[in-house]
């Protein structure tokens, strides 16, 4: 995923945390602001577990996110990963994912 999609400032993930429609699943929590540009976060907690796992789902996270990208409307996303993530296979994450865009309806509509 290029550097230009992500949400870097505490500021960001803030106001999408405050404005933001939230959907959930077992593994993962997303909250979309609409905006005039694709921008993404990834938020795990210590909850999840130490540093090694937490960093091993942001890496599973923005993987399963980045073929998506073309496909999605623009906006500001946050992935808040749950605790079942950490035990959650790769594909298991990227089905949560596509459920929990899907719910919210933020893909295209030509890319349907």
């Amino acid at each position: 995923m290029k550097r230009t999609y992500s949400l870097r400032k505490n500021s960001q993930f803030q106001y999408v945390y405050r404005r933001g429609k939230s959907c959930a699943c077992r593994e993962l929590v997303l909250l979309f602001v609409r905006g005039p540009r694709m921008q993404v976060g990834f938020s795990v907690s210590k909850k999840v577990g130490k540093a090694v796992v937490r960093n091993r789902v942001k890496r599973r996270l923005r993987e399963a996110f980045s073929p998506q990208i073309p496909l999605l409307k623009s906006g500001q996303y946050v992935f808040v990963a749950r605790e079942a993530a950490a035990a959650a296979d790769f594909a298991h994450l990227q089905r949560s994912m596509n459920y929990l865009l899907r719910r919210q309806t933020l893909y295209r509509e030509e890319a349907k």
